[in-house]
């Protein structure tokens, strides 16, 4: 097992606090044509499947948990790390970091948008079952929502919302049994990170209206339906995502339709901080792979198959949402 490095953990110590910037509130009416670059959300993608597997444990984990810490803070937010320690459903003892980024910290009404940025440690639904125990890129299930959240961050830079906004990047999400797995699949085996800041938020008595989950934003072909737990614990906020992407004119993106029930990271935040929820999540009942696409747990999982224009759709979505929400 690989630990922290003291030099590295001290750096990461040091990008955990400040890095705060002030910018000045605007009104914004309408922000169909916001900043948000594609590009640059690819290119923060690209990044991450360059350190390699993101998987806990290993150098990679923490030389990219060093790269957004860094990258939140260029972006102007206050910045917070939270390292813990948990045992996975297979015993193995790990070390996980949640990151975030605040914007506007002192403002008591905020919201959350979120995604884990951690890799599956095996390929284990690849059609191949040669590459069942190599680790996943994860370009998609992982580093798109993350992608996606910097270059927002980078937007909420240059014009700040008028509400508090926590980006976080919850670790250790996908570390769960796969379909092979004899014992009993428990929903707590999955969203690890998510489970411990939720119980030990980064700020004490923390409270949001809403939080906001990306997962697998940039697969080709997605579609997003709306994803039942969503519907359940947060109906009026998956209202509000879905008609303002069809507003903006991903309506053939995001599917009116629901989808199923997902355990993912926000599962843990709606039943454990209280705070609703919704996820993002492609569901593609008729892929023969997977429901969340052909790349899901597969070697697959790279760079090249990501699509910009997917990127788009949910970057200013995100961002119309963000600019409209008021204290």
């Amino acid at each position: 097992m690989k630990r922290l490095t003291i030099p590295l953990l001290l750096a990461l110590l040091a990008l955990s606090c400040g890095g705060r910037k002030v910018t000045a509130t605007v009104s914004v009416a309408d922000t169909a044509k916001s900043g948000f670059c594609a590009d640059s959300a690819f290119s923060y993608i690209k990044k991450q499947t360059d350190f390699g597997p993101r998987v806990p444990n290993t150098d990679a984990q923490q030389n990219c948990a060093a790269w957004l810490m860094t990258k939140l803070k260029q972006f102007g937010a206050e910045t917070f790390m939270q390292g813990f320690e948990t045992v996975t459903f297979d015993k193995t003892r790990i070390r996980g970091y949640n990151i975030i980024g605040s914007y506007n910290p002192e403002s008591p009404t905020r919201i959350i948008i979120c995604s884990h940025w951690d890799s599956r440690p095996w390929a284990d639904n690849d059609p191949d079952p040669a590459n069942w125990m190599k680790p996943v890129d994860a370009a998609n299930d992982g580093a798109s929502g993350v992608g996606v959240i910097l270059e927002i961050a980078r937007q909420l830079q240059k014009k700040a919302p008028q509400v508090g906004v926590d980006c976080i990047f919850f670790d250790a999400e996908d570390w769960g049994p796969g379909e092979s797995f004899q014992g009993e699949q428990l929903e707590s085996y999955w969203g690890l990170g998510t489970q411990y800041w939720a119980r030990n938020p980064h700020v004490k008595g923390y409270k949001a209206r809403y939080a906001i989950l990306l997962d697998m934003v940039g697969g080709k072909g997605a579609r997003f339906s709306r994803e039942r737990y969503s519907v359940y614990f947060a109906k009026q906020v998956v209202d509000r995502v879905w008609n303002t992407a069809a507003r903006l004119g991903y309506s053939s993106l995001f599917n009116p339709s629901e989808g199923g029930y997902i355990t993912d990271d926000h599962y843990f935040i709606n039943t454990i901080a209280r705070i609703p929820a919704i996820d993002i999540v492609p569901y593609l009942p008729n892929c023969e792979q997977s429901t969340f696409g052909p790349t899901w747990h597969t070697t697959s999982d790279i760079i090249d198959n990501i699509d910009k224009h997917v990127l788009e759709a949910v970057g200013k979505t995100l961002l119309e949402v963000i600019y409209n929400e008021k204290p």
